[in-house]
């Protein structure tokens, strides 16, 4: 089985053109059953995107730039438990660079652009880096599972595969356990030329789910301005909700490796859960337009937020001149 998935694994690299065209085509098909799916609503979504609210996206768009800021953070503190530094300009906009990479069909390029990223601002420890990736993803993931799961409990009528997700969270909550992750991902490093990682504390791992569950509360805040910006006017105590949302959207962009950033399944897996506030007209323009947001949010932090806030450290920690200069 082994050297099954090894001359897979060789066949792919040496073939990448073929992949990302497979990607393409397999999207195309994708999208051929969705637009046929939803054929009945796209007039009323195409009606609801003229007519959008211009402040309810812009409100929308600000709270999700906000949740990306939070959410840096978190990576951040992954990184710290290992001990190596980051500056927040350095880590946002190795964030953003990950975030738009995954646009590129290949599927590797996301933590490609990472380790690249992460390297610039000063840590080379490409294992490392992508461990941390990895943390990252599980806890976010399963802290989206369970704000999602909470919420069913005030929104009623929700078609959901529960027990899949709930299956899905426990799965990644025992991959990640320390005794597990840790001899786990170091032996896989290691065929990559990559050294051992240290096991993460149980304290630290606990810490950052409760953060990240923090942090889908603002991702649900930030879908909630763009389900009203199409008109419809959930009440706010659906938040929670629309934060499950966001979350089960970003696990399935992830599971579904053969869409670019999830382009389509994401979105269909949102729709599908936002008929349970809204309209089918509403929940299709809902989501074309978190879409919008999350690219133009993921560009304006990645140019404009990284530049503020390396200006920032540079205020706050200018250069020192070595010894001889003037």
């Amino acid at each position: 089985m082994g050297d099954r998935l090894q001359e897979f694994r060789d066949l792919l690299s040496k073939h990448p053109r073929a992949l990302a065209v497979g990607q393409i085509v397999v999207l195309a098909i994708f999208f051929g059953f969705a637009a046929w799916a939803i054929r009945g609503n796209l007039s009323d979504a195409r009606e609801r995107l003229r007519d959008a609210s211009p402040v309810d996206f812009l409100l929308g768009c600000a709270v999700l730039a906000c949740y990306y800021l939070a959410f840096v953070v978190g990576w951040i503190k992954i990184l710290g438990a290992w001990g190596y530094k980051i500056s927040y300009s350095g880590a946002l906009r190795a964030e953003m660079v990950s975030m738009l990479a995954k646009y590129v069909p290949g599927g590797v390029w996301t933590p490609a652009a990472r380790v690249v990223a992460a390297r610039r601002a000063g840590i080379h420890d490409a294992g490392l880096v992508t461990a941390s990736i990895l943390v990252e993803a599980g806890l976010s993931a399963i802290s989206g599972v369970i704000v999602f799961v909470i919420s069913l409990s005030w929104v009623k009528g929700v078609d959901a595969p529960i027990y899949p997700l709930l299956g899905f969270g426990a799965v990644v909550a025992v991959l990640l356990h320390p005794r597990i992750f840790q001899p786990l991902a170091s032996k896989i490093l290691r065929r990559f030329g990559c050294g051992e990682i240290a096991p993460l504390p149980t304290r630290t791992l606990v810490g950052l789910l409760v953060y990240y569950a923090f942090t889908w509360l603002i991702g649900g805040a930030a879908l909630y301005f763009l389900v009203r910006a199409v008109g419809t006017h959930p009440a706010v105590t659906t938040i929670p909700f629309l934060g499950g949302v966001s979350a089960v959207g970003a696990i399935v962009a992830v599971l579904a490796f053969f869409a670019p950033s999830g382009l389509g399944p994401r979105e269909g897996a949102m729709y599908g859960l936002l008929l349970a506030i809204t309209t089918e007209g509403a929940a299709t323009a809902a989501v074309v337009l978190n879409r919008i947001a999350l690219t133009i949010v993921e560009i304006a932090l990645l140019v404009v937020g990284g530049l503020f806030f390396r200006l920032r450290d540079q205020q706050e920690h200018p250069p020192v001149a070595a010894e001889g200069e003037t």
